[in-house]
């Protein structure tokens, strides 16, 4: 007899999570706008197309990212918000928690981050398709971060036909 429990593939555990945490184009521009009020953004750009379904940019001037947290900022429960220790799970002190956003909406889309940190000559580029890193390199761009999230759900048809049209999806 053969076995009807088994253990589902990461790629199908990201998809889930990604339902989870990106509901809409909406939730994303709700996370990445948190993200660059918490690195200490002054100034934020949001631009949208297709009501986000196509792509929405979120580029601001805060503090930016290392190479390093670029590389690590979409791993699955990868945060700066709290301790590997977890002791200050309830004193978060920002905007949100979710140590899954970054990494649900890379799974769910095709995402490109471009950040420097003010000390560093030059960004870093990480670009990423369906939860699966494409390219990771250096880029010329100003202090800050800009996070470009194209064709929201191109991989979760399911997901994706529960949208509303363009115009909806832009008033929420």
């Amino acid at each position: 007899m053969t076995s009807k429990i088994h253990i589902l593939s990461e790629n199908v555990i990201s998809k889930i999570a990604a339902g989870e945490v990106v509901e809409r184009p909406a939730s994303v521009v709700k996370e990445l706008v948190e993200n660059s009020l918490a690195a200490g953004a002054r100034k934020i750009t949001i631009e949208i197309g297709a009501g986000g379904c196509q792509s929405i940019i979120v580029s601001d001037d805060g503090f930016g990212m290392s190479r390093e947290d670029t590389e690590l900022c979409i791993e699955r429960h990868a945060t700066s918000k709290m301790t590997d220790r977890g002791g200050d799970l309830f004193d978060i002190d920002t905007l949100g928690f979710r140590g899954e956003a970054l990494a649900s909406i890379a799974a769910a889309s095709r995402m490109t981050i471009d950040t420097r940190l003010r000390d560093e000559e030059e960004g870093s580029r990480l670009v990423i398709e369906g939860g699966a890193r494409r390219q990771f390199g250096a880029t010329a761009r100003d202090v800050g971060t800009s996070i470009a999230v194209r064709s929201l759900f191109f991989n979760t048809p399911a997901r994706r036909k529960f949208l509303r049209h363009a115009e909806t999806e832009a008033r929420y």
